[in-house]
């Protein structure tokens, strides 16, 4: 067998990698092995797309089609800036898409969740792209059942902590649902990129975009990392979290927002963190003819793996001033 192209379905085990055209080929994230075959995984990369639960602008039922068609040229060369191939250190494979009936509505919940169950019972990493952001609510019960109350580092315009009734499906509310059943420990949770108001903080940590552009992405980390301790970590990034001059495509953009190169960088500083999930939510195509909006998110997928591969004893080499 040669060894280029389709390595999507075509290589012999997850960590081989080989030549592929960034522009042809059966699109995977990072042209990673599609198996649901999860012995010896350590990450396993899946879709929900599902977008019915948004407030303003459809589309993010595209988001994990876009991210993973984003993410050919991060797959090319080695990673950077860390200058190792992750694929050697970890073993990932994307899963595909869990299935969802978006005319059962009643349905969702339960079926993201026990997708959820599925991957984290084999002790696998979860590393999810969205699809709107109430995505994260039965992602997180999912991941509370495993490890218990989560940090949450939320990056995001807004709180999405406005007033729920435990039953709408709403990606505006569902923190405030996770939090009133007790799935998140707000004392050790932290939101940033904050740009919409809300009454109330609801016990969570806030450092608003405002702050994070006068303070920096140095004094934002030293907060993060100070109330998150070796707590296990979720992050649930929404790329409106983000101006919409790096992330236009998404539903519910908002003026203010974090660059990209703020973003990165406190993903980046994250290494020393109990980082036990990732999802990357409302990336919505069809209001980015340029695929900004899914490079940004393919590129935080790509470098927090390469953290966990970190862990895992890759070592970075890092060539000229970083």
């Amino acid at each position: 067998m040669s060894k280029n192209g389709d390595q999507a379905f075509r290589v012999n085990s997850n960590q081989e990698k080989w030549s592929e055209m960034t522009y042809g080929g059966v699109l995977s994230f990072l042209r990673r092995r599609y198996s649901r075959n999860l012995e010896g995984v350590d990450v396993v990369v899946s879709g929900l797309p599902y977008d019915s639960a948004t407030t303003n602008r459809p589309g993010t039922r595209f988001g994990p089609r876009a991210i993973r068609q984003a993410s050919t040229q991060l797959a090319e060369l080695k990673s950077f800036p860390f200058g190792f191939e992750m694929t050697n250190f970890l073993n990932v494979v994307d899963w595909g898409d869990c299935m969802l009936d978006p005319h059962r509505p009643d349905s969702i919940v339960t079926s993201i969740q026990e997708h959820a169950n599925k991957i984290l019972n084999k002790n696998c990493k979860m590393l999810t792209f969205g699809g709107d952001h109430f995505v994260s609510y039965p992602l997180i019960k999912a991941h509370a059942k495993k490890y218990g109350p989560l940090s949450l580092l939320q990056v995001d315009a807004h709180c999405d902590t406005w007033d729920d009734d435990g039953i709408r499906l709403d990606h505006g509310t569902m923190f405030a649902r996770a939090v009133n059943e007790g799935l998140i420990d707000v004392n050790s949770s932290t939101q940033v990129g904050l740009r919409t108001y809300n009454d109330s903080d609801f016990g969570f940590e806030i450092l608003s975009a405002p702050w994070v552009h006068t303070n920096g992405t140095g004094k934002c980390l030293e907060i993060i990392k100070q109330r998150a301790q070796d707590k296990p970590l979720y992050i649930s990034f929404d790329v409106d979290g983000l101006d919409p001059a790096f992330a236009p495509g998404t539903g519910t953009p908002v003026c203010g927002g974090l660059a990209s190169w703020q973003a990165v960088e406190i993903l980046r500083g994250l290494e020393d963190c109990n980082l036990v999930g990732l999802d990357v939510v409302e990336v919505s195509p069809p209001y980015d003819h340029g695929d900004i909006t899914a490079i940004f998110a393919a590129t935080i997928a790509h470098d927090w793996l390469c953290l966990l591969a970190k862990k895992k004893g890759a070592q970075e080499r890092i060539v000229g001033r970083i």
